[in-house]
């Protein structure tokens, strides 16, 4: 059984979903320091003109030292509008433009305090989106009496140990993170996940790698990217 476990990043891009598909358990890291300037509070899209553009949820004052589950969302119900009209541009190239952008709408509750439940009703919602399975279970309450954590990396190591998981799936830019020797030492296999490679046409913009998923969902049918997902995960 493989273990994933990540921080709830904002529609994150197509290989975070890549590695929810290819994991048995999906494990949600809300008791991770939030970081900002990171991923838990914005992403990228396509920019009109060249290149690319965040899209970014505002986080109220904190703390230095606060974990992701307790971070809240900046008041006011203007950063669900701005998002959603940095989107228009897509309407008029983008043939899946009015599904992602009721999407957005959808997940987007201006009301919303928590940015942990906004971002996991995000991932909620592209699963359904693409018709795949979303079980995404809170670190914070799984009560799970865990090991020492010595390194960033013994976390899934721990977690995977706790739940009685023999595998773990990790993406590729964290591999300097993990210790392999720590893994075999603890009975769980340790895997790396390969780098994404999906590249599609963006009707007249440049393409650019990476993007939110929101981008991807733009261009491509749910039914060509579950494909394409599953395909990865019947790889192994």
């Amino acid at each position: 059984m493989v273990l994933g476990l990540m921080q709830p990043y904002f529609f994150p891009y197509l290989g975070y979903v890549d590695l929810m598909r290819r994991s048995d358990v999906w494990v949600v890291f809300d008791t991770a320091q939030y970081i900002s300037r990171g991923w838990v509070n914005r992403n990228r899209i396509l920019h009109p003109a060249q290149g690319w553009q965040y899209i970014t949820v505002p986080v109220a004052r904190h703390a230095l030292d606060t974990p992701i589950r307790d971070i809240e969302i900046a008041r006011g119900p203007a950063w669900a509008t701005r998002i959603e009209g940095q989107l228009q541009h897509y309407r008029r190239r983008a043939p899946y433009f009015d599904d992602v952008l009721s999407l957005v709408h959808e997940c987007l509750r201006p009301d919303e305090t928590s940015l942990l439940r906004l971002n996991v009703r995000c991932l909620a919602g592209v699963c359904t989106r693409l018709g795949v399975h979303f079980e995404g279970r809170l670190l914070s309450e799984m009560g799970l009496a865990l090991g020492p954590i010595d390194a960033p990396g013994d976390w899934s190591l721990r977690v995977a140990q706790a739940l009685g998981l023999d595998e773990c799936l990790n993406p590729p830019g964290g591999r300097h993170l993990y210790a392999p020797e720590k893994f075999a030492a603890g009975g769980v296999r340790l895997t790396i996940q390969e780098p994404v490679d999906f590249r599609y046409d963006c009707a007249g913009y440049g393409f650019e790698p990476s993007l939110s998923m929101l981008d991807v969902l733009m261009w491509n049918s749910p039914a060509d990217v579950r494909a394409w997902l599953d395909r990865r995960r019947a790889r192994g």
